[in-house]
């Protein structure tokens, strides 16, 4: 099992990080790429915050708090024999989202984002990558885990 975990990992580590190259290269400094109308489109964008541009210029912080989310995650997937296997998948794409910005951090001093969607004149939604995505999909299964009693095995009780 451990092998899809890996597999999840990286896969969506590499997707992150392939898009965040062809963004760097292809959109930088140009005007944004329009896919659907006014709706979606890619923007190049640098955050040095965290989601939604809070936090920003607290570099240091988010790469001592990365190191020890990806310890616990990886603990949580390697070594907990309680949980199953839906939550270490979960924290799987929870990891690959994780590692895909520290890296940007750690490298740039910033993380790439290019997604942009925008509801018209109503909202304009925060620019973001595929690991934002892997973070937030991943910790909504998880909270949905949590709720309908998903997240650990259950012990048979004689």
């Amino acid at each position: 099992m451990y092998f899809i975990y890996g597999l999840i990992f990286i896969v969506f580590l590499a997707i992150d990080q392939f898009t965040k190259y062809l963004a760097f290269t292809f959109l930088q400094g140009n005007a944004s790429v329009h896919l659907i109308g006014d709706f979606l489109r890619f923007t190049y964008h640098t955050n040095k915050g965290a989601a939604f541009g809070i936090l920003q210029g607290q570099r240091l912080f988010f790469i001592i708090s990365t190191v020890v989310l990806v310890a616990f995650l990886i603990y949580m997937i390697v070594f907990n024999k309680k949980v199953t296997t839906a939550t270490k998948l979960t924290l799987s794409l929870i990891l690959s989202g994780a590692i895909g910005n520290f890296i940007d951090r750690f490298r740039l001093g910033y993380v790439v984002d290019f997604v942009d969607v925008r509801f018209g004149d109503f909202y304009n939604f925060p620019v973001f990558n595929i690991a934002d995505s892997c973070l937030v999909v991943g910790v909504i299964i998880l909270v949905i885990l949590i709720l309908f009693n998903k997240f650990e095995k259950s012990e048979n009780k004689v």
